[in-house]
């Protein structure tokens, strides 16, 4: 485990014999799997920022060196190295400097050096276990005098143990298949066939399943592994390992009524630490770098600024905003602390998971030993649930924290009850996308055989597979045991590159690209579906000829005589193509930055109404003329010109003369005749009913419509200047 509370004091006892290094031709050796057993293991303590201290004895080694050593006892037996966190320089140690040695030593006196080692070196230390594994071939001689006191002590000092041979090992004849069925067809294979196993192994394993069987049972032979199949339950990088933090907090509805909870966080996306710095490259020490920050002013000298001197500007379009820290420190959302608090319920199925977001999921529990508070969250849980209904909440992690509205629903097992905490977004946080219905195009309409091809696919292709006799589903593709594979193809690259500093980084792992495939049950079924999908939607190659456009084109004038119908036509047809138009692709609203160009877009795709793209169109334009700018005056002109082209095309006249009267009037109130001038200079007035039939102004309406009005007596004027601010104030409301 990864936290201190539950971790655990692991000897790794390894046989270094040099018989450990024999084996058929074609096939590893003991000595080379086991080494890549132990790597696998430690390597996974490592990437998994694992607490357990791991210690590495060796026997059968050249010299003598533990704390039992007499002159004829425990020989040949090393303590390579002892109780500690596990790191490279042990995975270092395991590939380069563990060798062959040439002598032999007894494994049971290995054993009682390793439990020694883990008394002595866990005195003071707080482990909730206690384990050795051995890694043995069983072929040197062993002295089975003291093996009841060895039991006796195991059992005593609650130690645990493994063993790991190169052969599997059965429960009615010693050796064989432990009943999976599957051990022996691991591409690694035994390094000794089961007839090549010497009578010296066969009295080994009678003691280990005497052993394990003392210490464990039958269970105990659960506990013997083969290198093959601990290889294939290795190879994958051991997950990191994260303890909850109770979060406790008090949930209210409304002032009166107050529950104590804890929370716990049940799901995290978890994300790869930021441990990159950056180093020296000769001597790989972050100490020899030293990294300094210089401000300089944008000028010939580049003269240096003292960092107090400078100050923290925010971009807001082309000006920067100055902002200091005080600034920022005001501006941030105070509040008095943790919040989770009630702010009404509603059915379970106005919430959509669409909605659901944020990066976590918190599973909330009634406060330890407090009775109240688990009879009334209980209450509150299973009234939910029975009226299917769910909590709007507002949470704050702490007081630093911004405020998040989430969903609560009740939460009940047989094991336990609890409400689950997931965020809803704001308003900001929703994407609106707009795409063509595919009810109304004829082309898109599917034959009911094609329906049915689908259908059949998607049932070929079901994660979940039914027993209808046993009433048991099984899921095929259990996402929540799937390792990440970046995590995976980073702790091999870094695991490689710490121990082989000049090499090239490895090729992904087989098993890795394996993780996201589909199950191969999945893959068998559905290949006849998938023929038949083929055969229905037959894919045939499209050419199209793009058209190509030049300058000329673009900006070419039409001076070609013909039919005024079809001038005005092929006007209206390549009027919106400009260049802006090629740059800004897909149009969904009308913008600020080019409003007259988005508007025509939209009305001529039918994207949206003509009266929504109006109505966003006229906002615009009323923001153009608020700022009393020349440039936004001719901005809103351009906006008021394309608005009437495109109102008489599509028979929407009434629609722009009622928008251009009411802009008149707005005009006058907030005194903008200038802004005026420049409409009666283009002369754009109202749609006449000899530019569209739905119009009932005459030519001498819309002249008229244009002409200056009398000027009214001065106290006429004096009341509509005093009605302006009111109008205005109105305006801004």
């Amino acid at each position: 485990m990864a936290w201190s509370g539950n971790k655990a004091a692991v000897v790794l006892c390894m046989d270094v014999r040099f018989a450990m290094s024999n084996s058929f031709p074609g096939e590893e050796s003991p000595f080379e799997l086991a080494k890549k057993v132990m790597t696998m293991f430690v390597q996974r303590q490592v990437f998994a920022e694992s607490k357990d201290e791991i210690a590495l004895v060796l026997f059968g080694t050249d010299g003598t060196e533990n704390a039992l050593a007499g002159e004829d006892q425990y020989q040949n037996i090393t303590v390579h190295r002892h109780l500690m966190l596990p790191d490279f320089d042990l995975l270092e140690d395991i590939e380069s400097k563990i060798q062959p040695g040439s002598q032999q030593a007894d494994f049971l006196d290995a054993l009682i050096v390793c439990m020694d080692l883990i008394q002595q070196e866990t005195v003071g230390k707080k482990f909730e276990k206690r384990h050795i594994e051995v890694f043995t071939d069983l072929s040197s001689p062993f002295s089975g005098d003291q093996l009841d006191i060895i039991i006796h002590n195991l059992k005593k000092s609650g130690i645990s143990l493994q063993f790991f041979l190169p052969f599997p090992v059965g429960k009615e004849d010693g050796t064989g298949d432990r009943g999976d069925g599957h051990l022996l067809s691991d591409h690694h294979g035994p390094s000794f066939p089961l007839k090549g196993i010497s009578e010296q192994q066969k009295e080994g394993i009678q003691m280990v399943k005497k052993v394990m069987m003392s210490l464990e049972g039958e269970d105990g032979l659960e506990e013997i592994y083969s290198f093959s199949e601990s290889l294939r339950q290795l190879c994958v990088f051991k997950k990191i390992e994260r303890r909850s933090i109770p979060w406790p907090c008090q949930l209210t509805i409304g002032s009166n009524l107050s529950i104590k909870i804890v929370a716990y966080k049940s799901i995290l996306q978890e994300k790869v630490k930021k441990c990159w710095t950056v180093v020296d490259a000769r001597t790989q020490k972050k100490e020899d770098i030293q990294k300094e920050t210089v401000y300089c002013l944008n000028d010939d000298d580049e003269t240096e600024v003292p960092k107090e001197d400078t100050i923290q500007g925010f971009r807001y379009g082309s000006d920067i905003i100055p902002f200091s820290k005080v600034d920022e420190e005001q501006m941030k959302y105070k509040s008095e602390g943790k919040c989770f608090s009630v702010l009404g319920f509603c059915r379970s199925s106005q919430v959509h998971m669409k909605y659901f977001m944020g990066n976590q999921v918190l599973k909330v529990f009634a406060a330890k030993d407090d009775e109240a508070a688990a009879v009334a969250l209980s209450s509150l849980i299973h009234a939910l649930d029975e009226l299917d209904m769910v909590a709007v909440v507002r949470y704050a992690y702490d007081r630093r924290a911004n405020p998040q509205v989430g969903v609560a629903f009740p939460y009940i097992r047989d094991a336990y009850e609890c409400l689950m905490y997931v965020q809803l977004p704001f308003m900001e946080d929703l994407r609106q996308y707009m795409f063509s219905s595919l009810k109304n195009n004829g082309k898109c309409t599917p034959t009911e055989a094609q329906l049915s091809a689908v259908d059949a696919l998607i049932d070929s292709m079901s994660l979940v597979k039914k027993d209808e006799e046993e009433g048991t589903i099984e899921d095929l593709f259990p996402t929540s045991k799937i390792p990440n594979p970046q995590f995976q193809r980073l702790f091999q690259c870094l695991l490689h590159r710490a121990l082989h500093p000049q090499e090239p980084l490895p090729p992904i792992q087989r098993h890795v690209l394996d993780m996201l495939d589909p199950p191969s049950e999945v893959t068998a079924k559905c290949q006849v579906p998938v023929s038949k999908i083929k055969t229905l939607f037959p894919l045939t190659e499209v050419l199209k000829k793009k058209d190509q456009v030049t300058a000329q084109d673009i900006f070419q004038d039409n001076h070609e005589e013909g039919p005024t119908s079809k001038k005005l036509r092929t006007e209206g047809e390549e009027a919106h193509f400009s260049i802006s138009s090629l740059a800004e692709g897909s149009v969904t609203r009308v913008g600020s930055v080019n409003p007259a160009e988005n508007f025509r877009v939209l009305v001529r795709q039918k994207k949206t109404s003509f009266e929504e793209a109006s109505h966003q169109l006229i906002n615009h334009i009323e923001q153009f003329l608020d700022t009393n700018e020349t440039l936004y005056f001719m901005k809103s002109m351009d906006c008021i010109r394309v608005f009437r082209e495109e109102a008489i095309q599509f028979s929407e006249e009434q629609h722009f003369n009622s928008f251009l009267k009411a802009l008149r009037e707005k005009v006058e109130v907030k005194q903008l005749n200038h802004f005026w001038e420049i409409v009666i200079q283009d002369g754009i007035t109202l749609i006449t009913k000899d530019e569209a039939s739905g119009s009932s102004v005459t030519a001498e309406e819309a002249k008229k419509f244009l002409a200056p009005k009398e000027n009214p007596d001065e106290d006429t004027a004096a009341v509509c200047e005093e009605g302006g601010d009111v109008d205005d104030l109105l305006d801004l409301i």
